[in-house]
C-alpha cells in the first residue's frame, strides 16, 4: 500500500465520494470481522462520520485511514459484543451475506460454500488475532501496517498469526 499526500481543499461532496469509493472493501472488511450485514453498516456509518469530521491536512492517505478507523471500530464492537455473548450457551454464527434475488443454482453454490466454515473458525479467534489474521492474510496488507492499525506491536502480532494459523485453524 502507497502512500499519497491528501488534498486539504477537498469539498464535503468530495469527501463524501472518496468515502462511497471505499465503501466496498470497508464493507467486506466490516462484514468479515463482525458476520453481521446491519453491525458492518453500522460500523460504515460511524467510519463516514468520522471521516466527515477529520482533518485532511493530517492525513496521508484516505484508505489507509479509513480501514485502520473500520478495523478499529470492528475490535472495539467485537470486544463489547463478546461481553455480551458470555451468557448465550449456543453457537455464534454470522448472517449469510446475499439476496434474495438469487437463482435456485446459485443458492445451492452459496450453501456448499466454505466461506460460513471460515467465518466458524474466525469466530475462535480473539478480537485481535482475528484483525490480525484478515488484515494480513485475507486483505494482503504488509506486515509492517498490521501492528499499526491492531495496535499492538510487530512482535505480538506474528506470534498471533502464527497461533492463529497453527493452533486455531
Amino acid at each position: 500500500m502507497t502512500y499519497t499526500a491528501y488534498a486539504v481543499t477537498e469539498t464535503m461532496d468530495e469527501r463524501a465520494d472518496t468515502f462511497e469509493f471505499h465503501r466496498p472493501r470497508l464493507f467486506g472488511i466490516a462484514y468479515r470481522l463482525l458476520g453481521s450485514h446491519a453491525d458492518a453498516d453500522d460500523i460504515l456509518q460511524e467510519a463516514c462520520i468520522r471521516w466527515i469530521g477529520s482533518n485532511p491536512s493530517e492525513l496521508r492517505s484516505a484508505e489507509a485511514w479509513l480501514t485502520t478507523i473500520v478495523w478499529r471500530l470492528c475490535i472495539d464492537r467485537l470486544r463489547s459484543a463478546k461481553a455480551e455473548r458470555v451468557a448465550y450457551t449456543g453457537h455464534w454464527l454470522p448472517e449469510p451475506l446475499g439476496s434474495a434475488a438469487l437463482s435456485p443454482d446459485r443458492t445451492a453454490e452459496l450453501a456448499s460454500d466454505v466461506s460460513i466454515a471460515f467465518l466458524t473458525v474466525l469466530e475462535r479467534l480473539a478480537p485481535e488475532e482475528r484483525a490480525a489474521f484478515l488484515l494480513r492474510e485475507v486483505f494482503d496488507f504488509e506486515y509492517a501496517e498490521v501492528p499499526r492499525i491492531v495496535r499492538k506491536s510487530p512482535r505480538v502480532i506474528d506470534g498471533t498469526r502464527i497461533r492463529a494459523i497453527w493452533f486455531r485453524l
